[in-house]
C-alpha cells in the first residue's frame, strides 16, 4: 500500500497526544457573582464553585465541598474578603477564595438546605434564608449566631440588608409572595409589604433609601414608599420578570432613552429581552435588539429566558444568565454584546476547528443554537437558526464557512466575516427526515452532500455568490439553496458521508453494515464495501492514497481500495463502538474515537496501535485535527471539549536531552573519581540512580588512607535528598560489616 511518497518533506509519525486545555462545564445553574474590581466571576457547579478569570475564560480554581454535596447559596463580601458557601449538608464554609482554602466551617443551623444569603454593607452581617422558613443573621468577626427570625411562609429565597447600617434592617421574601421587613434590634418583624401575586425575584434600593423596587414573577415590577409601606406605582412588564437592577442616577445612559436624571430600571425576563423603564412614568424607554425572533407565544420560558441580571460598576458592563447557562457581558451604556460565556453545552454531537488559522471552534450541542468558541478568549457566539437540534458540522478548506444539518430536516451554510462574527447565509429544505451527516467539497466552496434517516443522499449546490467575500457582505437575509441530486442510497440510518480529496467521489456509511462509493457528478453508484459485522458509524477518504477508512459498531476500522473495493486492512483494539476516524500524519497515521470515551492513535503500515488516551467519560461524538496537523479537538456526551496538542517531537527532545544529560554526568563522575573528589562523586552516583556506582564510589573512599572515617564523614555531608535517593546507608553499613577491622583498608 502507497504511504505519502509525493510529499517533498519525510513523514513524522505521531507518537502521542497531550492535553492541552479542556472546556468542562463552569457553571450549571443558580446566582452568580462578579467582584469588586470585575476580574473574577464565581460560578456554581454542583459541588465546586468555580472561580473564572474573566478576561480569558480560564478556570482560576474551584473551591470544593469536601462533604461531596451540592453548594446550595452562596455569597461574597462587599469588599471582596469574605466568600461563605452553603452546601445540602446544612455546613457553612468561608473562604480565603484568591488562595483556595477553606477558613471556617461551622453548622447552619437550619434543618433544611439554606436557599439565599446576603451581607450587610460593612461586610461583617450575613444573612441566611433557609428552606425551612427561617433566617439566621451571623455576626463573622465574633463568629456566632445573632438572630433567628421565624415567620416566613415556606422557603426563603430572598434576603437583602437595607443599604443604610443604620437602620438594621432585614429584608426577605418567601413562598406566600409577600416582602417582610425585619427590625434587628427587636429581632421582629415590622412591616409586610403584600402586593405581588407570584414570587418575588430581586429587591433594589434606589439611592434615597426610602424607595424600594421589588420585581416578581407575576409580571410587574412595584415601587414601594418605605416610609409608608404604601406602593407608590406599579410598573406592567408585560413577562416573568426574574430580575430588576437600578440604573445609576448620575451615569450616562442616554443611548438607552435615558433622558432625565429620575429613577430607571432595567429588567430582565422570560423573553430573554433586557428593557429599561422610567419609573416615574411606568413607560419602557429602551428594548434591547437581538439576534434572535423575541417569544410572542405565550408559553412563559423559552431557552432564550434569563434567569439573573446584575450590573457590575468595576466592569461598566451588565451581565445576564441565561436558562441555558449562557453568562452575558453588555457594555452598560449601549446594551451592545461585549462577551459571552457558555457555562453548561449539555452533550456535545459534533465540533470542528473554524478560522483561516484555527482560531476558533464550532460546536453543536444537545440543542438547537451553534456555539462559536474564540479559544484564545473563550468568547461564545450563540448561532440561532435551527428549530431543532444539530446533529453534525463540516468546515470548507479555507475555513471560513461551515455547514451544519439539524433534525429539523434542514442545512444551514454559515460564513465567518474578517473580525470572527459568523452569519448564516443560505439554507436548504428537502430532506423527509432529520439530517445526520453533511460533507463539504474539498477543493473549493462549491457544493455540499448531505445524507439522513429517509435513507437518501442530496447533494447541493453552493451559488457563487455566497463564496465571494464581496457579495456575501450584501446577503441580508439567507438564500434558499435546492438539491441537485437525491439519491436514496442505503436500506437503514446513513450515518456518515464523506468527499474525496478530489471532489468526484462520496462515500456513504450505514446502519445496514455497509459502505458505498459513489459518482460525485450524478450520484450514481460505483461499488459497495462488505465486511463490518455491525453498522458504520463514520468513513473518511485518505488524503493521499486510493483508499476509504471506515469505523463500526463492532469496534475495528477497516482500510478498503477504492480500485476493488476489497479491505485492505482492520485493525482491532477498540472495546466499544468506533464512532469516528481521521486521517493524520499526512495519511500515514490514523486517530480513532470511540463510545466508551477512548482515542486511539493507529500507524497504518505496522497496524500497530502506538497510543490510547483516556480523556473522555462518555461517548466521543466529535475529532477533528487542525490544518497544521499539530492540535485535535475531541468532543463527548460527558459535555466536554478537549484540545489535544501533538507532543512528539517535546518528547523526543526531551528524550534526547535526558540521555545526552546522563552521558554528560557520567563523564563528569569518571573525572570526579580520578580527581578523588569523593563527596560530589556519591552525591552524583545517587542521582544517577546508580546503586552499584555508589558501591564503586564507596570503595575507592576505603582504599584511602583512613578510608573508614573517611567515608562515615562524607555520608554525614551528604544533602537529605541524596541520602533517600537510594538506600546508600543500608549498602553502606552493610559492605563496612563485611569489611575487616582495622587503622585503615587496602
Amino acid at each position: 500500500m502507497a504511504t505519502a511518497g509525493a510529499a517533498s518533506s519525510p513523514v513524522r509519525f505521531k507518537s502521542n497526544y497531550a492535553v492541552s486545555r479542556k472546556m468542562e462545564p463552569f457553571y450549571k445553574g443558580g446566582g452568580i457573582q462578579v467582584n469588586g474590581d470585575g476580574k473574577f466571576m464565581f460560578c456554581p457547579c454542583g459541588i465546586k464553585l468555580n472561580v473564572i478569570d474573566i478576561e480569558t475564560g480560564a478556570l482560576l480554581h474551584s473551591l470544593e465541598q469536601d462533604d461531596q454535596e451540592d453548594i446550595t447559596s452562596f455569597v461574597l463580601s462587599p469588599d471582596d474578603e469574605i466568600l461563605v458557601t452553603g452546601s445540602r449538608a446544612l455546613l457553612l464554609k468561608q473562604w480565603n477564595w484568591r488562595e483556595n482554602k477553606c477558613v471556617r466551617t461551622w453548622k447552619a443551623v437550619h434543618v433544611a438546605p439554606i436557599a439565599s444569603m446576603a451581607f450587610d454593607s460593612t461586610s461583617t452581617l450575613l444573612a441566611t434564608g433557609g428552606c425551612d422558613s427561617t433566617i439566621k443573621i451571623w455576626d463573622m468577626i465574633k463568629q456566632y449566631c445573632t438572630h433567628n427570625l421565624k415567620g416566613s411562609s415556606g422557603v426563603v429565597h430572598l434576603v437583602e440588608f437595607h443599604p443604610d447600617i443604620s437602620r438594621l434592617q432585614l429584608f426577605s421574601s418567601s413562598m406566600d409572595y409577600k416582602i417582610r421587613i425585619w427590625d434587628l434590634n427587636s429581632s421582629k418583624c415590622v412591616a409586610v409589604l403584600s402586593g405581588h401575586f407570584s414570587a418575588v425575584t430581586s429587591l433594589a434600593f434606589a439611592a434615597d433609601r426610602n424607595t424600594l423596587i421589588s420585581s416578581g414573577r407575576d409580571k410587574i415590577c412595584m415601587v414601594w414608599n418605605l416610609k409608608t409601606g404604601e406602593i407608590k406605582r406599579t410598573i406592567p412588564v408585560y413577562e416573568s420578570v426574574e430580575a430588576a437592577v437600578l440604573l445609576p442616577e448620575k451615569g450616562e445612559f442616554s443611548q438607552l432613552g435615558v433622558k432625565n436624571q429620575g429613577l430607571h430600571v432595567l429588567t430582565a425576563g422570560s423573553k430573554g429581552i433586557l428593557k429599561i423603564w422610567e419609573v416615574a412614568t411606568a413607560a419602557c424607554v429602551f428594548t434591547q435588539a437581538v439576534p434572535f425572533e423575541p417569544v410572542e407565544s405565550k408559553e412563559e420560558a423559552s431557552e432564550r429566558s434569563l434567569t439573573h441580571c446584575m450590573l457590575v460598576p468595576g466592569r461598566n458592563e451588565v451581565v445576564t444568565v441565561s436558562v441555558e447557562h449562557n453568562i452575558v457581558l453588555y457594555d452598560a451604556q449601549t446594551l451592545q454584546l461585549r462577551k459571552q460565556f457558555a457555562g453548561y453545552n449539555d452533550e456535545v454531537l459534533d465540533v470542528k476547528f473554524l478560522g483561516p488559522a484555527d482560531s476558533h471552534i464550532v460546536v453543536a450541542t444537545n440543542s438547537p443554537q451553534l456555539k462559536v468558541f474564540e479559544l484564545a478568549t473563550s468568547h461564545c457566539q450563540i448561532l440561532y437558526g435551527h428549530t431543532e437540534t444539530i446533529l453534525a458540522l463540516d468546515v470548507f478548506r479555507k475555513g471560513l464557512m461551515f455547514v451544519s444539518c439539524a433534525k429539523d430536516k434542514s442545512l444551514r451554510v454559515w460564513r465567518m466575516n474578517k473580525d470572527g462574527k459568523v452569519i448564516c447565509v443560505a439554507q436548504g429544505l428537502g430532506h423527509a427526515h432529520g439530517v445526520g451527516a453533511v460533507s463539504c467539497s474539498r477543493l473549493k466552496e462549491s457544493f455540499v452532500v448531505t445524507s439522513s434517516q429517509d435513507c437518501t443522499i442530496k447533494i447541493w449546490n453552493i451559488p457563487d455568490s455566497l463564496t465571494s467575500k464581496a457579495k456575501a457582505a450584501l446577503i441580508s437575509s439567507p438564500e434558499t439553496l435546492h438539491a441537485q441530486v437525491t439519491e436514496r442510497g442505503h436500506d437503514k440510518d446513513i450515518n456518515s458521508v464523506a468527499v474525496s480529496p478530489n471532489d468526484k467521489l462520496i462515500a456513504t456509511g450505514s446502519q445496514d453494515r455497509l459502505a458505498k462509493l459513489w459518482s460525485c457528478s450524478d450520484c450514481s453508484l460505483l461499488g459497495v464495501f462488505t465486511g463490518h459485522k455491525r453498522g458504520i458509524w463514520c468513513v473518511q477518504f485518505s488524503p493521499v492514497d486510493q483508499i476509504l477508512a471506515t469505523s463500526s459498531a463492532d469496534g475495528m476500522l477497516k482500510l478498503w481500495g477504492l480500485q476493488d473495493f476489497s479491505c485492505l486492512k482492520t485493525f482491532e483494539g477498540h472495546d466499544a463502538s468506533v464512532l469516528k476516524i481521521i486521517f493524520v500524519s499526512r495519511g500515514t497515521q490514523l486517530l480513532s474515537s470511540g463510545s466508551d470515551g477512548l482515542l486511539k492513535l493507529w500507524t497504518i503500515k505496522t497496524n500497530e496501535c502506538v497510543k490510547t488516551l483516556d480523556g473522555h467519560e462518555d461517548k466521543i461524538w466529535g475529532l477533528h485535527s487542525n490544518k497544521q496537523d499539530d492540535m485535535v479537538v475531541t468532543a463527548s456526551s460527558d459535555s466536554c471539549i478537549t484540545l489535544w496538542k501533538d507532543v512528539t517531537e517535546i518528547e523526543q527532545e526531551e528524550a534526547q536531552a535526558k540521555q545526552e544529560e546522563q552521558i554528560m554526568k557520567e563523564q563528569e563522575l569518571s573525572n570526579l573519581l580520578y580527581e578523588k573528589r569523593f563527596l560530589k562523586a556519591l552525591g552524583l552516583a545517587i542521582s544517577l540512580d546508580r546503586p552499584h556506582t555508589v558501591l564503586m564510589v564507596i570503595k575507592a573512599i576505603l582504599k584511602e588512607i583512613d578510608g573508614r572515617k573517611h567515608l562515615e564523614e562524607t555520608i554525614l555531608r551528604l544533602r537529605k535528598d541524596q541520602k533517600g535517593g537510594v538506600n546508600v546507608l543500608g549498602d553502606v553499613e552493610y559492605k563496612l560489616s563485611e569489611l575487616p577491622r582495622g587503622p585503615s583498608c587496602h
